[in-house]
């Protein structure tokens, strides 16, 4: 990974970067349509949550989000913040499971974006996010328990990176394929949610999301990339034909109830990112 250039910053309050961090899980909840993903039309190819459980999943991360930013502000990327993150973390899962009434909704957007809000906290800017969101991501978590999620099983079984390996990586799938995407959407004149749709996309065809890949497998994952593709190789969804090729991946979805569930955490993240660029007059970006 570069390392990012930091761009002079203007502080952010703790409260104001949990506001940005909730409003963006709320933003990829609420955006419409989504294949697989529960959305405004219904739950998708989940058969244990809606959308109002998702609203409820990011506003019990309010608090997890606003004590990962002023952990940040109290110390610096390293083992001991590391480790202050991962206490945070597990009290605000825990916060998410009594909410959900113990569905797992966004424990990897929990990871996302607590790491993104400490790096905000410290930084500012998006790039100076990323680039200590990778460096504490980096750092073993040394009071970490032995519970293992289906994304880490999936992970170990298929030899795929998974939310850890891509925060370490400082979120390429993000910086290279969905902020750019959403950005270009929007430069061709898309709304927001058209543009975010894209950037969707982009993630869902070049992700190796452990959420389908527990789910469908390889062949489930294969077959999830190529149709997010030719949705993109036919223009996107703002053309009739690239609508007709996302109807057909939702249909696929639907069917095999494939969830592109880490491709929605990372639209988060991109959110989140997008928000912190948005708010600030950063001469450098992602």
């Amino acid at each position: 990974m570069t390392t990012a250039t930091f761009c002079p910053a203007t502080p952010l309050t703790t409260t104001t970067i949990a506001e940005l961090a909730v409003a963006a899980i709320r933003a990829e909840a609420d955006l419409t349509p989504k294949p697989g993903l529960v959305d405004q039309r219904g739950s998708g190819a989940h058969t244990d949550m809606d959308l109002a459980m998702l609203h409820e999943s990011a506003d019990s991360l309010h608090i997890a989000f606003a004590e990962c930013a002023s952990a940040a502000t109290q110390s610096v990327p390293g083992p001991e913040l590391r480790a202050r993150l991962g206490e945070i973390g597990r009290v605000g899962e825990r916060a998410m499971l009594e909410a959900t009434r113990g569905v797992n909704t966004h424990r990897g957007a929990l990871w996302a974006l607590g790491l993104l809000s400490a790096g905000a906290a410290l930084a500012g800017g998006p790039a100076g996010a990323v680039d200590i969101a990778a460096q504490l991501a980096a750092i073993p978590d040394r009071h970490t328990t032995s519970t293992e999620s289906h994304g880490a099983r999936a992970r170990r079984r298929y030899g795929v990176p998974g939310a850890a390996g891509e925060a370490q990586a400082g979120f390429p799938h993000v910086r290279l394929h969905a902020l750019p995407a959403l950005r270009a959407a929007r430069r061709w004149g898309a709304d927001e949610a058209s543009a975010r749709l894209e950037a969707l996309l982009a993630l869902m065809a070049t992700l190796d999301d452990t959420c389908v890949l527990h789910r469908g497998g390889p062949a489930g994952l294969r077959a999830l990339q190529s149709g997010a593709r030719a949705v993109q190789d036919a223009g996107g969804f703002r053309t009739p034909e690239g609508r007709r090729r996302f109807t057909a991946l939702d249909d696929l979805c639907l069917t095999r109830r494939l969830s592109p569930g880490g491709s929605g955490d990372l639209l988060s993240a991109t959110v989140f990112l997008d928000s912190l660029d948005v708010r600030g007059s950063w001469p450098c970006r992602l």
